[in-house]
């Protein structure tokens, strides 16, 4: 068996997805197992490969009882934690970045400015296990009665400093509408509050407001079936790469350059002002704060002549839902 440990969210599962294709080919006769919090089950489906899920929500106990897997990859972090939470399950050899407080001195050196994709697969080209970085792409699932062909505004962020102001998401959704897109707004049942004051400010109706009514397996199909994607640094923006669907993307704590989509796809633009402070009350940051409705509509428009004078490019065959 190989055990993956990967227990964080959307973006997380989506910029790992080239290591995960990576160890399904180098080890095609392996049971692939992937560590990942439940509630991304649906997501996983569309990653194709995974034989077996291990539900953990972030760094703890892993509820582990089978054999010593034959390899642990540690697709999480640099250690020490990640790693001492997979030596619990005593692998014969395991993947990952060098962390002698944590007793694993083998692997290459973490960077932390690398590009998150960029990163796992430098770790398992370290070992010897080619990765293509372009490998992006989730299967596509059917959009099962949610509507399609719409322009996805996504007003939510786990941190504050990561929220584009409702306000200026109200006014960009608004204006969308006025240019003739058919605007929903998304978001999980905690962000569905702002998704709400967002609607309610662009006069949208209700039944725009997707917030807290799709899970992620559904917000993959909207985003997959959509016209385009207007979200701040967050994991939908990752599943508008996947599915090369048009996408804006505001940027502020954290360059696009770590977490940014690929900067050859001009339909996707990824906003971004530069380093700056962060703000002194740990409000919104003001890289993020510097970025203007005008400045996110003039993005859209790029994006809209990128998808208008380019072919959309080539997709792979959409991954298997399982293997063997």
């Amino acid at each position: 068996m190989i055990l993956v440990l990967r227990a964080l969210g959307v973006g997380d599962l989506a910029t790992g997805v080239p290591a995960l294709r990576a160890l399904r080919t180098a080890y095609p006769e392996q049971e692939l197992a992937l560590v990942a919090p439940a509630w991304l089950d649906p997501l996983v489906d569309l990653v194709g490969g995974i034989d077996r899920r291990i539900h953990a929500d972030g760094l703890g106990p892993l509820p582990w009882t089978g054999p010593a897997p034959q390899i642990a990859v540690n697709l999480h972090g640099r250690g020490p934690q990640s790693h001492r939470m997979l030596s619990t399950t005593r692998p014969r050899r395991m993947l990952a970045f060098a962390n002698p407080d944590a007793g694993h001195h083998d692997g290459p050196v973490w960077f932390a400015e690398e590009h998150e994709v960029d990163r796992w697969c430098r770790l398992l080209a370290w070992y010897g296990i080619p990765a293509d970085r372009t490998d992006l792409a989730l299967r596509r699932p059917d959009p099962a009665g949610l509507p399609i062909g719409v322009t996805v505004v996504h007003p939510g962020a786990k941190a504050v400093q990561r929220r584009w102001p409702a306000d200026r998401f109200a006014a960009l959704a608004r204006e969308l509408t006025r240019r003739g897109h058919r605007v929903v707004v998304t978001g999980s049942a905690a962000e569905r509050p702002v998704a709400v004051e967002v609607a309610r400010r662009a006069g949208l109706p209700d039944a725009a407001v997707l917030a807290g009514r799709t899970d992620v397996g559904e917000l993959a199909a909207l985003v997959a079936h959509g016209r385009l994607v207007v979200s701040g640094d967050t994991g939908i923006g990752h599943l508008a790469t996947a599915y090369e669907c048009p996408s804006v993307l505001l940027f502020g704590p954290v360059s696009p350059a770590q977490w940014g989509p690929p900067p050859d796809r001009p339909r996707h633009q990824a906003l971004w002002v530069g380093p700056r402070p962060p703000a002194a009350d740990g409000g919104v940051h003001p890289a993020l704060a510097a970025l203007d409705v005008p400045a996110v509509l003039a993005a859209v428009e790029r994006v809209d002549r990128a998808t208008a004078h380019r072919p959309v490019r080539p997709r792979r065959p959409d991954p298997v839902a399982t293997h063997g």
